[in-house]
């Protein structure tokens, strides 16, 4: 099979998209309205970029009307955000909130997740995530127009909280403890229990 991208659909190209770049960590952004007004959103385009500065990305897409959605608007009056780490004990509530409701109307109050303040930035985090980065607004790129296009968050980290149970002995993270969910095509995803080692060459 070969996939002409330049003319395909981009309903089409982003189901491929989907299905073939795998696995994608998710991450779990909570943000704040200029009103305080909180939001919580799971995107699974995203990714670290460097350490020097420390900084990341994710990628909220245009919905079907072509609309940025709410964490896009909240970070462009707010430009603050903290990324949270799924695992597979918080596998439900990510996906529930990826619902759409009306514009501040707040996901952690709707599905009961439970939220405490973050150090740094004014969106609040995940209480039970088991890593969660708290960042501020680098830059917002944004690619293509209308439906499915893209705009490329990247913040820089301030700080990140990592839960005491997902050590180990050395005090660095565990994958195992980690447990993480990473989005596969359609309705399906992974976690990191599934490991193998390949020593890279000198």
């Amino acid at each position: 099979m070969r996939l002409d991208f330049t003319t395909l659909e981009p309903r089409h190209a982003y189901r491929w998209m989907t299905a073939t770049i795998l696995p994608r960590p998710i991450a779990w952004v909570s943000t704040i309205s200029a009103e305080g007004r909180t939001n919580l959103a799971p995107f699974s385009f995203f990714q670290g970029v460097c350490a020097n500065p420390p900084t990341l990305m994710f990628v909220p897409v245009n919905n079907r009307q072509g609309v940025p959605k709410d964490t896009v608007r909240n970070i462009g009056a707010v430009p603050e955000f903290v990324v949270n780490l799924v695992n597979r004990d918080l596998g439900e509530a990510m996906n529930a909130t990826a619902a759409l409701l009306p514009y501040g109307e707040s996901e952690f109050e709707k599905f009961g997740i439970e939220a405490t303040a973050s150090d740094n930035v004014r969106p609040p985090r995940v209480a039970a995530a088991p890593v969660a980065y708290e960042c501020r607004l680098d830059r917002i790129v944004r690619i293509g127009d209308g439906p499915l296009a893209a705009n490329v968050i990247f913040g820089r980290i301030l700080t990140v909280h990592v839960r005491d149970e997902v050590l180990d002995e050395a005090g660095h993270a565990d994958p195992r403890k980690l447990d993480l969910i990473g989005r596969l095509g359609g309705d399906l995803y992974t976690s990191t229990q599934d490991m193998f080692t390949l020593v890279r060459p000198d």
